[in-house]
């Protein structure tokens, strides 16, 4: 990454994304549990705002559930910032997002099912949480490009 936030989507990320859609732009929030990025093309946030319905609806009874209803679509859909990429895959990371993600100069891209997450290598292989065999790939990586 440098000093203006540029960096590239993996092709294998952007073939899915422009599958799913014309939109060259990917959206991107802070993730829920990580200190990383979770980032999603356009058509994905209609299926996240279904999936926070559903979950709405499974806890009606619970008299908190609006509240953290409110919460979760609050983070999910008004802190994001949707970014758009070049035909190279190249995005500009918006200040605000680096600094959710913690990212400086090296950006780790993970695919996760729907969605993706965009990591700081550092953070990623300190966290107790990443399994050992993904921590594996990150180092693998950083090797490749000589770090």
């Amino acid at each position: 990454m440098d000093a203006k936030g540029r960096v590239s989507v993996p092709a294998f990320l952007r073939s899915v994304i422009e599958r799913r859609g014309d939109a060259r732009t990917i959206v991107l929030a802070k993730h829920d549990s990580f200190t990383a990025l979770s980032a999603y093309d356009p058509a994905y946030a209609a299926l996240k705002h279904a999936k926070l319905e559903r979950l709405l609806e499974k806890q009606e009874t619970d008299p908190a559930s609006e509240l953290d209803h409110a919460r979760r679509t609050m983070m999910a859909f008004g802190a994001t910032e949707e970014v758009p990429y070049d035909s190279s895959g190249r995005i500009i990371l918006p200040p605000m997002m680096r600094r959710k993600g913690q990212l400086d100069d090296l950006a780790l891209f993970i695919g996760v099912g729907e969605t993706f997450q965009i990591w700081n290598p550092k953070t990623f292989l300190a966290d107790p949480n990443v399994p050992e065999d993904m921590k594996d790939i990150a180092r693998f990586r950083l090797e490749e490009r000589g770090l």
